[in-house]
């Protein structure tokens, strides 16, 4: 299992050595399995404060009203349950979440797929790209990953982000969009 980001670099890196055509040819490429590891973390610590704060909000609750014991363990029981879903979906979601979120590169552009229940298409032409950048976050950094923003012209989807590349990818994939179409290193 540890063997698995080893496996899926190594098949990101075959899967782009030929380039392809059209999007029609081009390939779905997953984001790197590091940001799994990212997702979750972030998740649990967005968990850790959201229970750390609904647990001072019970205590100040509990003290300025002096509730039955009844309605204090129904309040701590209501708690656990929702702490216990959100650990839970902290650490499951994310692997969920990776396996529908790929992208598609050609010379035509990009498309990026993601959503588990609510899934959507997102197809930038080349010719609509006005600019693009990659960011990375202090996490983001940490896991070696970044994000890339393609800016398009228009109002919806002006702002396209694809989060999850490795660092290097991120940058290749970067000026390769902002190339003439010449560029065939992917």
């Amino acid at each position: 299992m540890g063997d698995a980001p080893e496996e899926a670099n190594q098949t990101v890196g075959k899967e782009t050595s030929a380039f392809p055509g059209s999007m029609s040819e081009a390939q779905d490429l997953q984001v790197d399995r590091r940001n799994v590891a990212l997702q979750r973390l972030v998740s649990w610590l967005v968990t850790a404060i959201v229970s750390m704060v609904t647990m001072i909000g019970l205590l100040i609750a509990g003290i300025a009203t002096r509730p039955s014991l009844v309605v204090t363990l129904s309040g701590l029981a209501l708690w656990i349950v929702v702490c216990a879903t959100l650990a839970t979906s902290s650490h499951f979601w994310p692997a969920i979440e990776h396996r529908h979120l790929s992208y598609r590169l050609s010379e035509e552009g990009i498309q990026i797929r993601r959503g588990v229940l609510w899934r959507e298409v997102i197809t930038v032409p080349r010719n609509r790209i006005q600019h693009t950048d990659v960011s990375q976050g202090p996490l983001e950094r940490r896991f070696g990953l970044a994000t890339l923003l393609v800016h398009t012209a228009g109002t919806e989807f002006a702002r396209v982000t694809l989060g999850g590349l490795e660092n290097d990818r991120a940058l290749a994939i970067r000026d390769h969009l902002m190339a003439g179409g010449e560029d065939h290193a992917l």
